[in-house]
């Protein structure tokens, strides 16, 4: 399942643990020194697991629910902190965008262009992703089914691009909350490329009255379990040190210090699921 993205991430070949991956990190790029301090502790975390690690920042947070909150540091002050956690830390990285002009000029700090869900139907971003030859990570609609993904997918490869991820984080809810349909990722899967759980986002409670998105990060664990159990090939997780004074999606991440506990509870329920003989179900060295 995973063979192309091991070929479009180096960092991936060496990896025979038949785990899952993981993206994570902080919602949103805060400083340089707060970047690579989660970055080597999750480094550390996943190499003693044998979990092949992608680390996840926003350079820019454009989705925002009020004028004052919190949108980022500058861009080419974040994006050059992602270029070097790739390579201080030896870890892919990925970040979002938005309009298709960042594609080209993202893809020259980060292995992985990350499609916001609210985004994914949007064919020039989508083609502009494509074409810079990274990897694509496109995030489920908030309002599609697992089924609807293959022709955002479809539009990556039609560019030339053949490496896509999709990721799942939940659908709409009434008007203020998410709930994750796990049909949704075998479905996805079916369709040949690698498919994730975002965890943390499934999570959220947006358009709170405060004009802050909620959360409830006490699901986290329930939710990353089904996820595995179900088949999925990696977890999104967005963890801060310190949950309540980030800068952007606090209420819905995973403190830190409890992300290597969290991994190794699920490390046993992919070792449970998978099937007798399975050494490297994700073909991670193909």
């Amino acid at each position: 399942m995973l063979a192309s993205l091991a070929k479009a991430l180096p960092h991936f070949r060496n990896t025979n643990s038949g785990q899952f991956f993981l993206m994570a990190g902080p919602c949103v790029i805060e400083g340089e020194d707060m970047a690579l301090r989660i970055a080597e502790r999750i480094k550390h975390i996943t190499d003693k697991l044998q979990i092949p690690y992608i680390f996840k920042g926003s350079y820019r947070k454009a989705n925002r629910s009020r004028l004052d909150s919190f949108t980022g540091i500058g861009d080419e002050t974040a994006l050059r902190i992602l270029q070097k956690v790739g390579r201080e830390i030896g870890v892919p990285t990925v970040t979002d965008i938005h309009e298709s002009d960042e594609a080209a000029r993202a893809a020259e700090y980060v292995d992985v262009l990350q499609i916001p869900a609210f985004l994914c139907r949007q064919t020039d971003l989508l083609v502009a992703a494509a074409k810079t030859g990274k990897v694509v990570n496109i995030k489920k609609g908030q309002f599609l089914n697992g089924e609807a993904m293959r022709w955002a997918m479809d539009k990556v490869n039609g560019a030339g691009n053949p490496n896509v991820i999709l990721t799942d984080r939940g659908n709409s809810f009434g008007y203020s909350d998410l709930v994750v349909d796990f049909r949704n990722l075998p479905t996805m899967r079916q369709f040949g490329v690698p498919v994730v759980m975002d965890v943390t986002h499934s999570l959220q409670q947006p358009n709170q009255a405060s004009g802050v998105t909620g959360g409830q990060p006490a699901l986290i664990e329930t939710i990353a379990k089904a996820a595995i159990a179900v088949g999925a090939d990696g977890l999104f997780i967005e963890t801060h040190p310190t949950p309540a004074t980030a800068l952007s999606d606090g209420a819905n991440m995973l403190p830190l210090d409890q992300l290597e506990a969290l991994l190794q509870r699920l490390t046993r329920v992919r070792e449970a699921v998978r099937p007798a003989g399975d050494i490297d179900p994700h073909g991670l060295n193909a």
